[in-house]
């Protein structure tokens, strides 16, 4: 059924909010909506949040800590108040007043970062201010739900005390988690990934997101919470990328259940009986939050544009005000007809939320009237990119570690390259640092046109994949017959495929560095350089047939680019609070800092290879060079020092 709606092209989420409406009690009856469903489906978020606590860092959070506070507390403060104040005008209680405009000011996390991910926009400005945002209603949760727990107690045991002594446990379980993840977990990885037991490790993955969930959950915050914590200490290891890998297929099947879990809650029949109230809470809700955090991330976003934008990707509600309104409901605290409307406006906002993100770029220039601006560094440097492509060029297919090596010598020799590749972050940070890089398939021959094959000199393909290399070879062949074509390969077990298709050549990882020994090896021996070099020139030609005799066809040889030794390119965005601001690059460097700063980005205008000596400032875009590992360290020196 997912499969079906995604062919109407609607965003992911939307497809399983739609399957959980259909299927579900208030539906067609397929699958009741039980407790159990709801629990396991709550791991789908705890994952999510796991993997993005990995990729976000703790440098960065911390120097983005002013505007998770403050923005946070503006936007959950101010929503609260405008809602609580109305509920009031209707003769609703203060205090439960207050508790349905906290259920209000929540927004999904997972919704909000599902979509930013997939539009590549969480570190945006909207994105990152939207994220710090929710961040903060996670922890804001707590107060409302230990007021909503106490508001549900007999009058006798409710006390200030009570909710005081809720407040310190939620902060006690914080501080254990951020402990044990900063002085238990790097040694624990490091036993576990000694064992050399995949399965082993797998389950301490599971076990740590888990397992720090569960202590904010039974301290009164977020399962999500912990979890996040949780990878954010992760982060700061070696093992994140193996992390991220293992645990992705459990968080993306457990997360598809938790929106159709959120769909089930939808009763058809009672938004149909109650359409214009829900229609009018619905407006009345995206208005008031838009506005809300609009006006509060005014100082933060630099902008009103800007502020629109990250006002447009908060203001649908979340799964938190379900929570707070079943509160409610079961304990009578409101009458049921107002927490079905509102629990209806908050789904059906849940449901507009991937077009309000989508699209939000294009709903804040039209609600402000704006044109739009002239074009970006990176519309710049994609016009650039385009214009290589009308002029003799050598032709990269792939951009990864190889291909990034291999443009670089082309460039200090004077020629001019244009490199095609599939990673959308990649692609975005060679433009960033001024490469001329296209997004595509080389393999497709109407992007090879786009390129500019007919004007390219020659190709190199650098793709790890034999079977990408194999198709872009025929590709390119079936366009231009007597093009030459350079294929790097990981080892010799393509070669005469390669060769078949129309490589020029194919020079194998493993062999040429085998031949490099052997060149060195003869060196050492004194053996003449002449006959060295015709030695090696010999066994190129017959195409490594000496070596492969030896070498055979072993895969364990292969280089393969992924993993701690793949180098290549990483943006970093300096916000405001980033310990590097102000300082120099040398500076940077002198804290262990062990990456090439290819270029900086600033005011639109890319500097390439900068200066030592040149400061950086606020809202400076860093583009490194370097293996994952010294990226994370170096953002870390960048971002907290």
């Amino acid at each position: 059924m997912v499969i079906g709606l995604r062919r109407l092209r609607l965003p992911l989420i939307v497809a399983f909010l739609l399957v959980g409406m259909l299927v579900g009690p208030h539906a067609l009856g397929w699958v009741a909506s039980t407790e159990t469903t709801r629990a396991i489906a709550e791991f789908g978020v705890v994952f999510l949040l796991f993997t993005l606590g990995l990729d976000f860092s703790l440098p960065r959070l911390l120097a983005m800590r002013g505007e998770v506070v403050w923005l946070g507390s503006l936007q959950v403060g101010l929503t609260t108040a405008a809602v609580a104040a109305i509920a009031w005008a209707f003769g609703i209680p203060l205090p439960v007043a207050i508790v349905l405009g906290g259920a209000v000011s929540m927004t999904s996390t997972p919704v909000l970062l599902r979509q930013l991910m997939e539009q590549d926009e969480l570190n945006r400005t909207h994105g990152r201010l939207g994220f710090g945002t929710s961040l903060f209603q996670d922890i804001a949760f707590a107060l409302f739900f230990a007021l909503a727990a106490a508001l549900s107690a007999p009058e006798e045991e409710f006390s200030t005390a009570g909710v005081a002594l809720a407040v310190g446990k939620a902060a006690l379980a914080l501080v254990v988690v951020l402990a044990a993840g900063r002085w238990l977990l790097r040694p624990l990885f490091h036993e576990i990934a000694s064992s050399r037991a995949p399965e082993l490790f797998t389950f301490a993955v599971l076990f740590v997101a888990v397992g720090s969930g569960w202590a904010t959950h039974a301290a009164g915050l977020s399962f999500a919470l912990g979890a996040f914590l949780a990878g954010l200490m992760l982060a700061e290891t070696e093992y994140r990328y193996q992390i991220e890998s293992g645990i992705r297929s459990f968080r993306d099947t457990l997360l598809g259940l938790f929106f159709v879990t959120i769909g089930m809650q939808l009763d058809l029949p009672a938004l149909a009986k109650h359409l214009p109230t829900v229609l009018a809470m619905l407006a009345g809700m995206l208005v008031l939050k838009t506005a809300v955090v609009m006006l509060a991330a005014r100082y933060f976003a630099g902008n009103w544009f800007k502020a629109l934008r990250t006002g447009l990707v908060i203001a649908h509600g979340g799964e938190f005000g379900f929570a707070l309104l079943a509160i409610m409901l079961d304990n009578r605290l409101v009458s049921a007809g107002l927490t079905q409307a509102l629990l209806a406006a908050i789904t059906l906002s849940m449901l507009a939320s991937p077009y309000l993100i989508r699209h939000n770029k294009a709903i804040a220039r039209f609600l402000l009237r704006e044109r739009a601006p002239a074009p970006t560094s990176l519309a710049r440097a994609d016009a650039a990119t385009r214009a290589v492509a009308q002029r003799e060029h050598v032709m990269l297919c792939g951009y990864g570690r190889v291909g990034q090596n291999v443009a670089r010598v082309l460039e200090g020799e004077g020629f001019e390259f244009l490199a095609i590749d599939l990673d959308p972050r990649r692609v975005r940070a060679a433009m960033a640092a001024g490469d001329a890089v296209l997004y595509g398939d080389a393999s497709d021959e109407g992007v090879l046109e786009a390129a500019g094959l007919e004007r390219a000199i020659a190709v190199v393909v650098t793709y790890s994949d034999a079977g990408r290399s194999l198709a872009t070879v025929r590709a390119v062949r079936r366009l231009r017959k007597e093009l030459p074509i350079l294929v790097r390969t990981t080892d010799d077990s393509n070669l005469e495929a390669l060769l078949e298709a129309g490589a020029t050549e194919v020079v194998p990882e493993t062999l040429e560095a085998a031949l490099t020994l052997v060149g060195n090896t003869l060196h050492m021996l004194e053996v003449p350089p002449s006959r060295v070099i015709r030695r090696l020139g010999d066994i190129r030609r017959e195409r490594y047939t000496a070596l492969r005799s030896v070498y055979g066809r072993d895969p364990a040889g292969s280089v393969e680019e992924t993993g701690r030794f793949r180098e290549e390119l990483h943006m970093v965005l300096l916000p405001p609070g980033a310990w590097a601001i102000g300082k120099t690059i040398r500076e940077v460097r002198e804290r262990g800092a062990e990456v090439s700063f290819t270029a900086v980005r600033r005011d639109g205008i890319v500097g390439r290879d900068p200066d030592p000596r040149m400061k950086l400032r606020e809202g400076d875009v860093v583009v490194l060079f370097g293996t994952p590992e010294a990226q994370e360290h170096a953002e870390a020196v960048l971002l907290a020092g």
